[in-house]
This record gives C-alpha cells, sequence and structure tokens, in this order.
C-alpha cells in the first residue's frame, strides 16, 4: 500500500484525486484502459469497462501490466475479486480467432473448446458459419465476416481478427519529406496501425492526424478511399496530400454533391455516401466496387449508420480510423471496435502540447445571470423548449461583445447551435457568419480570408466543428453546443490547438447561462478534455471589462 493517487473500488470505479504530485502520470497510465466518467475539481471518477480493456489488450498491453498500474498507483489494497476480474475479461479478447485456412478459406479457430461451443449455440451467430472443421475450428462464410466479428463482441467474446487482407489494386504513392519529418508519434501511430492490421489512431486535433494518413497509404502503396465529413475537409485533405506525397492532381479524386470523380484515392464525403435512391444507396455500391487496398474513416467518432453497414461488408480491406475522441454520443463505440478496428494508437493531449506539436490552452467558462422575465420564461416552458431559452439568451450577446473586443487584433471565432442566435451576433460584431447553407467555394473563400488575416472575426455554426484547418485561430467562444456533446467541446477547442508561429497560448471561452440546463450540459461536454488535463476557469459575466 502506498500513498498513491487512486482509490480503486470493487464496483470497477477507479478514484483520481488531482492535487496528488502523481496525479498526472497516474491520468497517463490508466487512460489506456479506463474511461472517465466525471472530472469535478478534486476527484475525478474513471470506470473499468470491457471496451476499453479490450481495446487496451489489442494495444499490446495485458492483464499484469494494467495489475501492476492500479497496484503502483492505488492508495488502499485493490480489491482481489476486481483484480481476477481483470484478468478474466481481458483474456476473453483473442479467445477466438479469425484466420485466414489454405483448404477452407475464412475460418473461427479457438483455444477453448466450451467457448467456440457456446457461440455455435448462439442462434444469431448459426446462419454466419459453414461446416465444422473439427473441435476448434468452424468455417466462416467470407461475406459475414464483420458480421460476425459484432455479434462476437456482443456475446462477450471479441474475436482477434488475423485474416488478413487483400492487397487492392497497387498504386505508387511515397511522402515527399522535403524540409519536413514525420513526428516520433505520427511515426509511432502508423507503425501501431500498420502492425496491427487494422484500427484507430486518436490524436488530438492539429496534431496531424492527416499525416499519419499519408504515411500508412504511403506503406500501403495502393489505391485509397478516404472518407470525410464534408467537402470542405475533402478539399484540404487533398491541399495536404498533393503537398506531403508523390501525388498529383489527376490521382486524387473528389467523391461529393458537387463532384463523382472515382481515381487511385478517392476521397468521398460521408454525406453523398448516405445518400438514399428507391430504398438504396447508389453511391455505396460503385465505391464498394472498387478494389481498395485502404480505406481511411476521418473523424471515425462521426460515422453514420450505412457506414458501418458498409463496413461491415469491406473487411478484407485495411482500415484506418482517425479522431480526437473515440467518445460516441450514440453508445456505438463497440461498432468502432469490432468493424473499423481497436484502438491502435491514443496520445494524451497534454504530452503532445509539452513536446510543443500543439498550443498551450486556456479553458474559461463565463456564467451569466438570466434576467428576470427570461428566467420565469424558462421556468414555464415545457422540457423541449429550455435549452434553446438558455443557451440563445440576449444577455450572452453582450458578453461576447465584451470577450470580442478584449480580444481586438486576434484570430477568433465565435462558435454556436443556433442559427438565429448567430446570424444576431454576426450582425452585432460585423462579421460574417458561415453555416449549413453557405456555398462550398464562399466557405473556402472566408476561411482563407481568416488563415490569411484578411478577416480576423468568424461566427460559425457546427459546420466548423471537424477537419477545418485554421492554424492562426487563437480564440474561440462557444455560445451554444449539442446539449452535452464530449465530442463537440473537444473538436471545438481543436480548432485552436494548431501551434501558434508567437508560441502564444490559445483562449477558449464557453459562455454559459447560471442554473440552467446550459449549466448542466457545459459540465458534461467538459468531461473528455477534464481527462486530457484541460481545467477550466469559471468567471462571472459581471466582472469582465468593457
Amino acid at each position: 500500500m502506498t500513498d498513491g493517487p487512486l482509490i480503486v473500488q470493487s464496483d470497477k470505479t477507479i478514484l483520481l484525486e488531482v492535487d496528488h504530485e502523481l496525479a498526472t502520470e497516474a491520468r497517463h497510465a490508466i487512460a489506456a484502459f479506463a474511461e472517465l466518467e466525471r472530472a469535478p475539481e478534486h476527484v475525478h471518477s474513471y470506470r473499468l469497462t470491457p471496451l476499453g480493456l479490450w481495446n487496451a489488450r489489442a494495444a499490446g498491453l495485458d492483464a499484469e501490466q494494467v495489475l501492476d498500474t492500479l497496484l503502483k498507483y492505488s492508495r488502499f489494497p485493490v480489491p482481489h475479486a476486481l483484480l481476477i476480474d481483470i484478468e478474466d475479461t481481458m483474456s476473453r479478447y483473442g479467445r477466438l480467432r479469425l484466420e485466414k485456412d489454405a483448404q477452407h478459406g475464412l475460418v473461427l479457430r479457438t483455444t477453448d473448446y466450451p467457448v467456440l461451443e457456446e457461440v455455435l449455440h448462439a442462434k444469431k451467430i448459426q446462419p454466419l458459419l459453414g461446416p465444422r472443421i473439427d473441435g476448434e475450428t468452424v468455417v466462416v462464410h467470407s461475406s459475414q465476416r464483420g458480421a460476425l466479428k459484432q455479434l462476437l463482441l456482443k456475446l462477450g467474446w471479441p474475436a482477434e481478427d488475423l485474416a488478413g487482407y487483400v492487397d487492392g489494386t497497387p498504386h505508387p504513392i511515397a511522402l515527399k519529406e522535403d524540409g519536413w519529418t514525420l513526428r516520433p508519434y505520427q511515426k509511432l501511430a502508423m507503425e501501431n496501425f500498420w502492425s496491427g492490421g487494422s484500427g484507430v489512431v486518436v490524436l488530438p486535433c492539429g496534431a496531424g492526424k492527416t499525416i499519419v494518413g499519408a504515411a500508412a497509404m504511403a506503406t500501403s502503396k495502393t489505391t485509397t478511399l478516404i472518407l470525410v465529413t464534408n467537402t470542405v475537409s475533402a478539399r484540404q485533405w487533398k491541399d495536404e496530400l498533393l503537398k506531403r506525397t508523390s501525388l498529383t492532381e489527376d490521382e486524387i479524386g473528389e467523391y461529393s454533391g458537387a463532384k463523382k470523380e472515382v481515381r487511385p484515392v478517392t476521397i468521398a464525403t460521408y454525406q453523398v455516401l448516405t445518400m438514399r435512391r428507391g430504398g438504396l444507396y447508389p453511391h455505396l455500391e460503385l465505391l464498394d466496387a472498387n478494389d481498395w487496398g485502404l480505406i481511411v474513416y476521418d473523424e471515425v467518432h462521426l460515422l453514420p449508420a450505412p457506414i458501418f453497414k458498409m463496413t461491415a461488408d469491406l473487411q478484407a480491406r485495411r482500415r484506418l480510423g482517425l479522431t480526437a475522441t473515440l467518445v460516441r454520443e450514440d453508445g456505438r463505440e463497440g461498432e468502432v471496435f469490432s468493424l473499423i478496428g481497436p484502438k491502435r494508437y491514443d496520445a494524451p493531449w497534454k504530452d503532445i502540447e509539452a513536446q510543443g506539436y500543439i498550443a498551450p490552452a486556456d479553458c474559461v467558462e463565463v456564467r451569466v445571470d438570466l434576467p428576470r422575465d427570461e428566467r420565469v420564461a424558462y421556468a414555464m416552458a415545457d422540457d423541449g423548449d429550455k435549452y434553446r431559452l438558455c443557451a440563445t439568451s440576449d444577455t450572452k450577446s453582450a458578453v461576447v461583445e465584451k470577450l470580442v473586443a478584449s480580444h481586438a487584433g486576434e484570430q477568433l471565432l465565435v462558435i454556436g447551435q443556433y442559427i438565429d442566435q448567430l446570424d444576431d451576433l454576426g450582425a452585432r460584431l460585423d462579421a460574417p457568419v458561415i453555416k449549413g447553407d453557405t456555398p462550398v467555394k464562399e466557405r473556402q473563400r472566408l476561411f482563407e480570408a481568416f488563415r490569411q488575416g484578411e478577416l480576423t472575426t468568424l461566427v460559425v455554426s457546427k459546420v466548423a466543428n471537424f477537419s477545418i484547418d485554421l492554424p492562426e485561430a487563437s480564440v474561440a467562444i462557444q455560445v451554444s453546443g449539442s446539449f452535452g456533446s464530449r465530442q463537440e467541446e473537444a473538436q471545438r477547442l481543436g480548432r485552436l490547438l494548431r501551434p501558434k508561429a508567437d508560441g502564444r497560448a490559445a483562449r477558449f471561452y464557453t459562455v454559459v447561462a447560471r442554473d440552467t440546463l446550459d449549466q448542466e450540459f457545459a459540465a458534461k461536454r467538459q468531461r473528455f478534455l477534464a481527462e486530457q488535463g484541460y481545467a477550466y476557469r469559471i468567471l462571472d459575466a459581471a466582472g469582465l471589462s468593457g
């Protein structure tokens, strides 16, 4: 027993004392296998889940290392039953393996006969399997590789997929590396992904996830399909690939609402792939018809359901997921694990910041009081209207004006959820508003003007949450959000984390209505960033100068 920062409990919760001298070290150590649940000021609460432990196992961490970490940092004896449970849970990963057999094709093989018997008797799994070869091996219909992995995960027996991949159509791709080199963590992320076959790389916004994708493409040297969130992101990927690799304009195609180009490297938007016509997804079928050697999923935490369905059918292709956070608000992390692959690399944001590759950030929550009439209207509103009422209070607009004035001359983003609120702020600040109906060309023009310093303030809706490269943005003011979305909070802070030319820190403000749902949702959104080591200062709006 040591005076450690952790209290490990039999209900699978881990408490972390934030002010302890070893707290940062312990948080980094447990982040590989434990999920943050709550992050108030002094004690953070984590939970051990099967998926978290299986992700750790797939990334090369064994039960002994997990147990050693808990024993090393725990203040009190770790419950013996919990130690056994962790060992048992992690041992479930890999007792079933998908492999290629020279004679029978795709097979499911076990090191534990009763486990195979158990899954063979599951009614949903039986139709996916062919004949039994022997006591430890059964044939799997090759088209059911993804569906089988999903069902096995739900049964609590996650399969290790060692069946390999088709090569895809060869295509020469090389990194230019003239005047730049892969950062150490980018190189390690790519190597971990490649040795594992398929899976997810988690890196903070601004840390160069696109470069990891380009490095994987240069290693694969095959035709590649890249799936992205929107057309602006597609064009940024194209620009980055032209800059960093040997690929030419003619080799990279855009497959979006505006263009339908299929080339050796094709960048497609999730939106166009999920368009339905007569109950079918015609664009999914077209892209599936190509012999891709690698599929890259940008912002993998946002995959829509039809893309999961497509991915279930693409298990013979190497798959790389890129994201700043594996948090999914719909709880479908298990499908990312089983269909894209397990987490192969995860770098704590503060580690990357300490190396100087992303900007330090100061997170500030500014609390406002609703005026009496708005407070009464909020109290009497239906549940469905409460959040909009408090999130779009006029009181926030005056606070935003003061904050913008206090950062005059800096590159600043005002970010929100509700279009009428953003239009009003745009008029007050005399700043352009970028929203869903802003044409792609106009978005690109405004983003470029912002990058060049011709514009210092932009008002943006959630369209700017993802994959928008604005390296000189140093201040963001968030006025409303997607309820308690942790992934959105991470993405919005991420707009600011690209290193600044002069080395200055970023400032991330969230304007919150006190004693309302707005305050509750803000606390939920902040959980993920608290896990990464960011603390929010709280200011009272009444104390702002201006």
